[in-house]
């Protein structure tokens, strides 16, 4: 099928045919773990379960259309497809990443990595020159979360990416939190782009999965090698959810986008409530990049109290009934989470609050849930 310039219209065609031994117009679970060979070496393209899946193959083609990209490759979770990423490099190389990220992100470069020999720095990137200060002839990697987890900075990708194409480092840009609904990272210079595809690419809470979209030839076939290699990858039956999954990505991302916004201005005018992170306001900081580079402003919002109080923080984390007291995000329904003690946990507490994170931040993930009964939800929490 020839791309639409509407993801509505990819989402439910783009890289999906039907089945052309019977016609399903879903495409199959193919639930097998190798392939019968006429000959030695003499197959249909398919020989192995770790190394090729034809349901795996239609949603890597999928995603990549979704993303604007070439390639598409699909791991058994987001953490895998980072690992990925980072075994592209080698000794002595340099990754610049932003300073508030994922935890699982930081923790696998800082405990595994680092000790293989390659250099972090973690700097807030709300700055584009922040990274130029740091960039040498050891760089090869720079790490773009926008918006960041928990803290919802917004980084300039196109801007980064210029610096980082200045040392020709591989610009990387995690794109879990907007999706490709709402941005595309490629129109602004990135070379992969990463979804943790638990999140909203599935959007209901039943799939781990992790997905690199790539557009260079060479870079997709190093990726490739790595991902049959190390043998990250998801089964067929994942694959087949996530892919009935992005059918609706478009229509849950408008109603997350919906009540995002009611829910942010909702907690902006409440009493108690002190800060609110949400790229949608313009007092933002960096909100005009977010207009420039995202079609709306997400699901995502954290919030802090009147008072910074640890102990009334947890009490709202108890009292809500809607919002589920869970990790993750992204799914239909609403939950919320408390960063310090859960995401963001394996990140040492002095680092945490170096960067802003503070150990009373309350992180919201707004679901598709009716907008009147998620607001009473937190009023009464608050209240």
């Amino acid at each position: 099928m020839k791309l639409s310039k509407h993801i509505e219209t990819n989402v439910l065609h783009a890289g999906i045919e039907p089945d052309p031994s019977t016609g399903a117009i879903m495409t199959p679970i193919f639930q097998t773990s190798t392939y019968v060979q006429s000959a030695p070496g003499v197959h249909q393209g398919y020989e192995y379960g770790r190394t090729q899946n034809p349901t795996r193959d239609v949603l890597q083609k999928n995603i990549a259309a979704l993303e604007l990209m070439k390639y598409g490759l699909c791991f058994s979770t987001g953490m895998g497809a980072i690992d990925a990423c980072i075994k592209l490099l080698s000794p002595g190389d340099e990754v610049i990443a932003t300073n508030d990220l994922y935890g699982g992100s930081y923790r696998i470069f800082t405990t595994i990595f680092a000790k293989m020999g390659i250099k972090f720095h973690f700097v807030d990137m709300s700055e584009a020159e922040n990274v130029r200060a740091l960039t040498n002839e050891n760089t090869k990697m720079i790490w773009i979360e926008t918006p960041t987890n928990p803290l919802l900075r917004i980084i300039d990708i196109e801007a980064v990416a210029a610096i980082g194409h200045e040392v020709k480092a591989l610009v990387v840009v995690d794109n879990t939190f907007s999706s490709p609904y709402l941005q595309n990272p490629v129109l602004w210079g990135a070379d992969i782009v990463m979804h943790s595809a638990t999140k909203y690419i599935n959007g209901h809470s039943d799939v781990v999965m992790g997905i690199l979209c790539i557009n260079d030839s060479d870079l997709h076939q190093r990726l490739a090698f790595i991902q049959n290699t190390c043998g990250a990858t998801p089964g067929p039956q994942d694959c087949f959810l996530v892919l009935r999954g992005i059918k609706t990505l478009h229509i849950r991302m408008q109603r997350h986008c919906e009540n995002g916004r009611a829910v942010a201005e909702f907690l902006q005018q409440h009493p108690k409530v002190d800060l609110v992170y949400w790229p949608g306001f313009e007092s933002h900081p960096n909100h005009h990049i977010a207009a420039k580079q995202m079609r709306d402003f997400g699901g995502m919002i954290s919030f802090t109290l009147k008072g910074d109080s640890m102990d009334d923080a947890i009490q709202l984390l108890k009292n809500t009934s809607l919002f589920a007291l869970a990790e993750s995000l992204g799914g239909v329904e609403s939950l919320i989470g408390h960063p310090a003690s859960m995401t963001h946990g394996s990140i040492p507490r002095e680092e945490r609050l170096k960067n802003g994170l503070k150990d009373s931040l309350i992180r919201l993930s707004v679901g598709i849930e009716h907008i009147d009964d998620l607001i009473e939800d937190l009023r009464n929490a608050i209240n």
